[in-house]
């Protein structure tokens, strides 16, 4: 299953980290339904990412942490997307800590 990995990905770049989530949402869970439920935690990983990239901004640390430790709980779960399709989740995934970083660094609340 190809997921909107690419959108994904355009939105986080521009900081749209609310929109990003969305993006992926439906394809969560399509996979929960399906039973999919690696692959669905990898994908809530990457929403829980940008969500909680999007908490830090709306100056809420506490929850914004929480939510981060889920992403790097579940990250490792990209095994479970096709090998031949990792590349841009691989990138998915270090453009969120960099993001993360980046923003949590900047703003020390």
């Amino acid at each position: 299953m190809k997921h909107n990995i690419e959108e994904f990905i355009q939105m986080v770049s521009n900081n749209h980290f609310v929109e990003a989530h969305e993006v992926l949402e439906e394809d969560w869970k399509k996979l929960k339904k399906e039973g999919k439920k690696d692959e669905a935690k990898f994908l809530q990983a990457l929403i829980n990412g940008a969500t909680s990239i999007a908490l830090w901004i709306k100056k809420r640390p506490e929850p914004c942490y929480k939510v981060w430790s889920f992403f790097q709980r579940n990250k490792h779960l990209i095994s479970t997307i096709d090998q031949s399709q990792q590349k841009p989740y691989l990138f998915a995934i270090k453009l969120l800590e960099d993001k993360f970083i980046n923003y949590t660094e900047k703003d020390n609340l």
